[in-house]
């Protein structure tokens, strides 16, 4: 079997993980930071590149690496009872408990709210009223989603993306306003805020997952050998970097340059829906509100279908059809909280897990330092857990004043939300001090037995 792929496949699988990753979620996330930063715009796209893009890029190779098609491979590195804790944890932070409510919340803020009278009780109805609609359209289609899906997608992400270039052409040749003076949190550390802000997307927690996807892609094209599954995965996943980067940071602008003619507003979906008004009128919302709405369907019956096809195997006792009608209720019932409550509850849990996550990703990619052994990743993801739980908490509002003040005097960069850094590190050269002791013991006590 031939190990070359051609040039049609490569980009045709690129695609399809840039599709995968770009969620309709994931736009309102860069004009907000635009908003936010300001004439700090470019500090701060730049970290949140490096999460939401660059991360998920090596979350993709690392899977690659491994070469192995089993989504719990790289965690199962430090145990496999950890590898189930964290893959669980992952399905519901990118399934049930945020990223899928995300998408009735999101649809309706773009799609929905524009044509809404002004007043909160209505849209609380309306919210109520659409996302019940949207959840049983994608129960319906989650039940048997695999034709259906791949055929929408295939006609909904291209629509998705002409209507963005569309829409974000004129305000970037034409800008709304000039860059105006960034917010609090982005004036002293733009590149700390922005990356903390990629961890909105949830692509790494996901790119552990679509690894297997794109991995399976790359095989049923007839590459088989490792070494050629990874150059592969690295062409494709620079495809979809590409499109990510430059679209992010195209909807970075525009927020950023809207704050002079909106205001600062809640939430990105409330500004691409104004720029679209403003730039088309009616017409450009509504447009821009049924691709959205559409590609939101897709990814909502993507999710739930991955959801419980992963935990049919976790619990066998339930069927798919049981999970799906499970996962879809929840998600109903989650998603009326509205987007902005959503977001914030969804920031604790994400700053708990996004640095255990990247630490683990760049563990893989420095095995040859230390031969891959267990004792490094042990260590190292136990310490780092130390602190990402901590901060978590802070996050949730859970203070532990004196803990916190301690280690902002001690711990280098806990105060911008990096404390886990160091310990992280640490926890390398611990575990690799650990795994020579041992191997010194080894040693000297077979030179005993053998004396």
């Amino acid at each position: 079997m031939s190990n070359k792929i051609s040039l049609k496949d490569m980009t045709a699988i690129g695609l399809m993980l840039f599709a995968l990753f770009f969620g309709a979620g994931n736009l309102i996330f860069p004009p907000s930071l635009g908003q936010g930063a300001g004439g700090n715009l470019w500090p701060a796209i730049i970290g949140f590149l490096i999460t939401g893009v660059g991360l998920p890029l090596l979350g993709v190779l690392a899977i690659g690496l491994s070469g192995s098609e089993d989504s719990q491979a790289l965690a199962s590195k430090v145990h496999p009872i950890f590898a189930t804790v964290l893959m669980v944890s992952i399905y519901l932070t990118i399934g049930p408990l945020f990223a899928i409510p995300r998408t009735a919340a999101v649809s309706y803020e773009i799609g929905i709210r524009p044509f809404m009278p002004n007043d909160s009780g209505v849209n609380t109805i309306g919210l109520s009223l659409y996302t019940l609609l949207f959840f049983c359209i994608t129960y319906w289609l989650s039940l048997n989603p695999n034709k259906l899906v791949d055929r929408i997608g295939k006609i909904l992400t291209p629509l998705l993306l002409i209507t963005l270039v569309v829409i974000l052409v004129q305000p970037i040749i034409n800008p709304l306003g000039t860059i105006q003076m960034p917010s609090v949190e982005y004036a002293n550390s733009p590149l700390f805020t922005g990356f903390k802000e990629g961890y909105l997307t949830m692509d790494t927690l996901a790119s552990v997952v679509f690894g297997i996807v794109v991995i399976n892609a790359i095989k049923a094209k007839g590459v088989t050998k490792s070494k050629d599954i990874t150059k592969v995965c690295a062409r494709v996943g620079l495809i979809s970097a590409g499109f990510l980067a430059i679209i992010y940071a195209a909807l970075a602008y525009v927020g950023a340059t809207s704050v002079e003619t909106l205001g600062q507003v809640a939430n990105g979906g409330i500004i691409l829906s104004s720029v679209a008004n403003h730039f088309f009128g009616p017409l450009g919302n509504v447009v821009l509100g049924l691709a959205i709405i559409f590609a939101c369907l897709t990814t909502s019956i993507g999710l739930i279908s991955s959801c419980a096809t992963y935990f049919t195997k976790i619990f066998p006792r339930f069927s798919y059809k049981q999970l799906v009608a499970g996962f879809t209720l929840f998600s109903a019932a989650v998603a009326n909280m509205g987007l902005n409550q959503l977001i914030a509850f969804s920031v604790p849990v994400l700053v708990a897990l996004y640095p255990i996550v990247i630490v683990l990703i760049l563990l893989v990619f420095l095995e040859p330092l230390f031969n891959g052994k267990r004792e490094v990743y042990v260590c190292s993801i136990f310490l780092t857990a130390l602190i990402s739980l901590l901060d978590g908490m802070q996050a949730a509002g859970l203070q532990l004043i004196l803990v916190h003040q301690w280690l902002n005097r001690v711990m280098p960069l806990y105060a911008e939300g990096f404390g886990w850094v160091v310990p992280a590190i640490v926890g390398v050269v611990l575990g690799y001090c650990i795994n020579v002791a041992r191997k010194s013991n080894s040693l000297s006590a077979v030179g005993n037995e053998r004396g």
